[in-house]
């Protein structure tokens, strides 16, 4: 269980990231902020739950939906907001833009806007840690798209085969680019390839705070021991369009 003072920084991060997020969209609408921006709104329990069992010498590799992982990790507000406005103040000197935040004073190996690009990545971080006999973990975000992308099979397989501690947070929020995900994915859940290599799988809500922590815990706890990695799929859900201007034709209002 959640003690209380782990539980109210999660509820704290949840509206920091959900604060973040609407601020951006804001700045969107009024045209202040330039390019595309892929929102996290509705998706907070994952980042939060699972960041709040993380330290800094902990890795996160994370997607182009990655403001709440970043925010998760340790991220300044401002800092990551000019990055976004393409601001010298920010993280990457404006640079990076919304799509590309990194932070390694907090473990955050970055964002990264290739579809599954961050995955290896990650792996690579678990790597380095059982090669420097570290005892912290390496966590991959990434989202249903991504877990039909060749780096997803590759590093689970490889991390299987050199039993790294990584742990592949699958964030399914039900929608690739433009497509939902039962017309993309041949499995009704994607942690159900975690036997394919031979290591654990686990599906959970999302949106429960608890049952991500809980779930998370389970395989870090496992990732620790040298019992290599956890596929984890945290079942969300997309509240807003794939990016600020994306008209959604493929779904329903409802």
């Amino acid at each position: 269980m959640i003690d209380r003072e782990t539980g109210l920084w999660i509820y704290n991060k949840m509206n920091e990231i959900r604060d973040f997020e609407e601020t951006a969209w804001t700045l969107f609408t009024e045209n202040k902020l330039r390019g595309s921006v892929h929102l996290y709104t509705g998706e907070e329990a994952v980042a939060a739950s699972v960041c709040a069992q993380l330290t800094d010498e902990d890795y996160i590799a994370s997607t182009h939906r990655g403001h709440g992982h970043c925010i998760a990790k340790g991220a300044e507000l401002d800092r990551a907001l000019a990055e976004l406005m393409g601001k010298a103040t920010g993280y990457c000197k404006g640079r990076s833009g919304s799509m590309h935040i990194a932070d390694f004073s907090k473990g955050n190996l970055g964002a990264n806007a290739i579809v599954g690009g961050g995955i290896p990545i990650a792996t690579g971080g678990g790597l380095a840690i059982k090669m420097q006999n570290r005892k912290n973990v390496s966590v991959a975000f990434f989202g249903d798209g991504a877990s039909n992308q060749g780096t997803f099979h590759e590093s689970i397989n490889l991390a299987a085969v050199w039993k790294l501690p990584v742990i592949y947070v699958c964030e399914n929020n039900q929608f690739g680019m433009t497509v939902p995900t039962w017309q993309s994915t041949s499995v009704e859940n994607i942690a159900d390839r975690a036997a394919g290599y031979g290591i654990p799988g686990e599906v959970v809500d999302g949106n429960d705070v608890v049952a991500v922590y809980e779930a998370f815990a389970r395989a870090k706890e496992r990732a620790l021991k040298g019992e290599g990695p956890t596929l984890l799929e945290c079942k969300t859900y997309r509240w807003r369009g794939h990016w600020t201007g994306d008209p959604e034709p493929y779904r329903t209002r409802e």
